[in-house]
């Protein structure tokens, strides 16, 4: 599994994009130079509040993230 990459525009905005998508489950995806963030998974924008109830509840996280992702024979 490849991490999102880290972008820096030339403003200062820093992004962390994965499979051309805004993406970052550690952080904000996007960070202004102004101090601005914004919270993305997998491309859906959320508020940090909504980020970090995703985030508690794995609910906004890849299957192979989740806890209950074993594989059952």
């Amino acid at each position: 599994m490849n991490p999102s990459k880290k972008l820096t525009t030339s403003d200062g905005t820093v992004r962390w994009v994965w499979e051309g998508k805004l993406h970052n489950t550690e952080g904000p995806a996007v960070i202004y130079e102004n101090g601005r963030k914004e919270y993305h998974i997998h491309g859906i924008q959320y508020t940090e509040k909504q980020w970090k109830e995703a985030k508690r509840n794995r609910s906004g996280l890849p299957f192979y993230k989740q806890p209950n992702s074993k594989a059952r024979t």
